[in-house]
């Protein structure tokens, strides 16, 4: 199995909507993929509560993704899924900063 966790930090605004906003889009998007991508056994994601306000630049990180797959190759069609690069797409455009790791288990 494979588990892949990634940290991103918002922009406070990007493509006219808050750091939030744009937060819970991204939630959902990934939530949305639930079942669509073979060898995708899981996926989490989340905003991070833990702050008062999104997309300060403080030391911690705006939302979480955390996805498991079958096997490393299930991983790579994941990232070229047509379905998850539209997300990518609209990632790099609300946020600042990316942060992942790949492990085996």
């Amino acid at each position: 199995m494979i588990r892949h966790i990634v940290f991103w930090k918002l922009k406070a605004e990007a493509e006219g909507a808050t750091a939030r906003e744009n937060g819970q889009k991204m939630v959902d998007a990934f939530h949305a993929l639930e079942g669509k991508i073979p060898g995708l056994v899981s996926i989490e994601s989340g905003l991070n509560f833990g702050k008062a306000e999104l997309g300060n630049g403080d030391m911690e990180y705006d939302i979480a993704l955390d996805t498991t797959f079958r096997t490393k190759e299930a991983l790579d069609f994941y990232q070229g899924h047509p379905e998850h690069q539209a997300i990518v797409a609209f990632v790099k455009k609300v946020v600042t900063e990316r942060r992942a790791v790949d492990f085996e288990f």
